[in-house]
């Protein structure tokens, strides 16, 4: 016997009082096709994805967690750390994602919030500030303040900076978001305090872009800054003869040489992968010498992948 439909305005997470104010009876919250993420919250069990369906992804997984959440919270919690990233779009690295609680934070002198399934945090007033997020309708940390608290998870320069890169973002195309925050947003919340890892908060905002449009774009132009390779023209526009040929991730216009990051995606994706060929048909033929970048050369760090580049524009 299947168990009696829910009310549609309850969604698929609820906590149990606003279930019974809906009428639902305590049995049918006991039914086993809803879960019970956390005390006082029911959420309808997923059915196993389809073959054709992509699993979600650890992001999606950490979200649906928050959010499940967000149904017990009190009115001084919020998310924090690593779900406020996600929530905002951040692009963090799969270890620190990976079956990850949900952050939870309160500001001091109230107590860190107890119970279990999440990550507990009280953290100083003045230093860290909250919103309401603008389309899940939850209270989450600023990303200026999100990116401050991750600077004390985050051991490596670069990935503090493509995660400022990517919150003070600007649009490059007419469809492209406002940016989250602006540098001077990043600098003050670095500023505001005794941050765990505040020296490496300061050493990032230095090397922060506007332009970056991807964490592998803002890994590759730190790991050459590092490598003491002059620094590159980010998300370039090349045009010859009047005709606009490409957009690349990095540029040495004088040197006319492109560095173009190929993520996984581009050799899953036939159309991609052609589009990417003619691209670089497109800057050749147009006199320009093109470095194609992998997940692999970022494992030799800034040696490496400098010492290619510096080959290259010694080469002019």
């Amino acid at each position: 016997m299947h168990p009696s439909p829910l009310p549609s305005d309850l969604g698929t997470a609820f906590s149990v009082g606003a279930a019974r104010q809906a009428g639902v009876t305590p049995s049918r919250l006991r039914a086993g096709d809803l879960a019970q993420p956390y005390h006082g919250v029911r959420a309808v069990r997923h059915a196993p994805p389809a073959s054709s369906r992509p699993a979600p992804t650890a992001e999606e997984m950490l979200r649906e967690r928050a959010l499940q959440y967000a149904h017990r919270m009190t009115g001084y919690e919020f998310f924090s750390h690593v779900p406020a990233a996600v929530m905002w779009g951040l692009p963090l690295p799969s270890w620190l994602v990976v079956d990850r609680l949900p952050d939870v934070a309160v500001l001091l002198p109230r107590r860190a919030p107890a119970g279990r399934g999440v990550i507990s945090h009280a953290l100083k007033g003045g230093m860290t500030y909250s919103v309401v997020h603008p389309e899940l309708g939850v209270p989450v940390s600023t990303v200026a303040s999100t990116w401050a608290l991750l600077g004390g998870m985050l051991a490596r320069l670069d990935d503090v900076v493509a995660v400022a890169d990517a919150a003070v973002r600007q649009p490059l195309h007419t469809n492209d978001a406002p940016a989250l925050a602006t540098i001077d947003q990043l600098r003050a919340a670095a500023g505001a305090g005794r941050r765990v890892r505040g020296a490496l908060l300061k050493e990032a905002l230095p090397l922060v872009s506007t332009r970056s449009r991807s964490r592998a774009e803002s890994r590759m132009r730190v790991l050459l800054q590092l490598g003491g390779v002059p620094d590159a023209e980010v998300n370039f526009d090349v045009w010859h003869r009047g005709e606009w040929l490409a957009q690349v991730d990095l540029a040495y216009p004088e040197a006319k040489l492109a560095l173009e990051y190929e993520g996984e995606h581009h050799l899953t994706d036939p159309a991609q992968w052609a589009a990417d060929i003619a691209r670089v048909d497109r800057l050749v033929e147009a006199g320009w010498r093109v470095i194609r970048v992998t997940k692999g050369d970022f494992d030799g760090g800034a040696v490496g992948l400098a010492a290619r580049v510096r080959r290259a524009l010694a080469r002019v």
